[in-house]
């Protein structure tokens, strides 16, 4: 089954209508155009603003990117949850629709101590019999999870069984401290908007997981890594690093500001709107800076 798990996951973005309600059409034509732009797969994750959807909302989520995926790729959704409960019933229904693999983070609202943050992924991998990706988001919440902690998953239960999205800081040499304490075994996402796709991917990732606003950007890199077209490679980077910097400033919610700015620029999105209360908005500035960049993005991707 990880056979799928590869490649360009793309991150989805909610859509929402004025009264903040899912805009569940156009998550539909969302959907429709990540596969067109060359995408492996959809996720359901943290910014798809997970943590601001009920759990009958994720529910419904998990059967709307089954059935728009129509099996073109992989479909993955967020399950973790502050109370282990939560995140085992939510793993089940994933199964249950015919989700590919589940991701979790950790409880997030509190410290726990390692046995208990491995407990919580132990009884999350033991409710279904689909992959868990364990994801490390603490570069924009939560805490980082240790190495020996993740590698012991792996010891536990396989690289089939368990993978990786891990985020914590530094990226590239905690990826290569994960994969040489597992010795090549784990199976590893790159993620962060893909500012360090370029060196993750030498460092033997499978594959990464952006929002998709960027795919244009992000699938073209991928092939020319792949290819081992270092001209290209570089030439798309440049932008590329650039944008995610200025979402990155913000945190989640510069991710969320920027990302359904040019979903709506591309003609995806009809609104930028986000559930409510936000962090942070884009200003006129770094929208034009977003403009600029995104152009030369384009450009440097184009064949």
């Amino acid at each position: 089954m990880t056979e799928s798990l590869a490649g360009v996951l793309a991150v989805v973005q909610t859509p929402f209508h004025d009264d903040e309600t899912i805009d569940w059409a156009t998550l539909r034509e969302e959907v429709e155009w990540i596969f067109n732009q060359g995408a492996d797969g959809v996720v359901a994750a943290m910014v798809s603003e997970w943590l601001m959807l009920t759990d009958e909302e994720r529910l419904r989520y998990m059967e709307h990117l089954v059935a728009a995926a129509d099996r073109r790729g992989a479909v993955v959704v967020s399950v973790g949850a502050e109370w282990t409960g939560s995140a085992v019933r939510l793993a089940k229904a994933a199964e249950k629709v015919g989700c590919t693999a589940v991701m979790a983070i950790p409880p997030v609202s509190r410290g726990l101590p390692v046995h208990a943050v491995l407990d919580y992924y132990r009884a999350i991998a033991d409710a279904t019999t689909l992959p868990l990706i364990v994801q490390d988001a603490s570069s924009y919440v939560g805490s980082a999870l240790p190495i020996e902690a993740m590698a012991q998953l792996v010891d536990d239960y396989g690289p089939e069984k368990i993978l990786f999205k891990p985020e914590a800081m530094p990226l590239g040499p905690n990826f290569s401290a994960l994969r040489d304490r597992t010795a090549g075994r784990a199976r590893i996402f790159d993620g962060s908007g893909g500012i360090a796709l370029v060196d993750t991917f030498r460092r033997g990732i499978v594959g990464t997981m952006p929002g998709a606003d960027l795919l244009r950007g992000i699938v073209p890199l991928w092939q020319a890594l792949r290819q081992g077209d270092e001209a290209r490679v570089y030439r798309i980077a440049g932008p590329l690093c650039q944008l995610v910097a200025l979402q990155m400033q913000a945190g989640l919610y510069g991710f969320l500001a920027i990302e359904k700015y040019l979903l709506v620029k591309q003609g995806v999105f009809r609104s930028t709107r986000c559930r409510s209360p936000v962090s942070w908005e884009l200003d006129r500035e770094t929208a034009r800076e977003v403009d600029r960049l995104f152009e030369w993005l384009l450009a440097a991707a184009a064949p």
